[in-house]
């Protein structure tokens, strides 16, 4: 790690200085050389113990993420893998397609035969009915016939 004049805790350690320098050179007393050079160095070591303090914090903060990223990726190297066999999906697929089509030959038999058993059934109660109905017409035309050949015969014998 590097540190340049860019970094804000140099340069408020710098501003600090600055500002005590000025302060100390600003006091009308006679304050001798050695005070402002104490002065001068428990700034410096202020600013010091700011600057590891961030490190420090900086440190811990980096350390955290490696420790979160290596735990996402044993996480993701344990999980199970999914693999798709194409064939075996091709196969059942095809296993599917034939059992569907054969459950719908089957309801397609069904509904043939119960189609032929209704058409079965209708052709009979149609061929009662025109036999009913050629019966009746008969026995009526019959019995039309024998009352005209009757009544002929009365004119007759008039």
């Amino acid at each position: 790690m590097t540190l340049s004049i860019r970094s804000p805790l140099l340069r408020r350690a710098a501003v600090v200085a600055l500002v005590f320098g000025g302060l100390t050179a600003c006091q009308k007393n006679d304050a001798s050389a050695d005070q402002v050079a104490g002065k001068l160095n428990e700034a410096a070591q202020a600013a010091g113990q700011k600057l590891d303090q961030a490190a420090s914090y900086v440190g811990q903060q980096v350390d955290a993420t490696k420790a979160t990223a290596q735990q996402n990726l044993d996480s993701a190297a344990s999980a199970p893998s999914i693999k798709i066999d194409p064939a075996a999906l091709a196969s059942s697929a095809q296993a599917n397609l034939q059992n569907a089509a054969s459950a719908t030959n089957a309801q397609l038999g069904k509904a043939a035969a119960l189609t032929g058993q209704g058409l079965e059934t209708a052709g009979r109660k149609l061929q009662e009915w025109s036999a009913q109905s050629s019966a009746s017409a008969a026995a009526s035309a019959s019995s039309s016939a024998s009352g005209d050949s009757s009544d002929a015969q009365k004119r007759m014998d008039k």
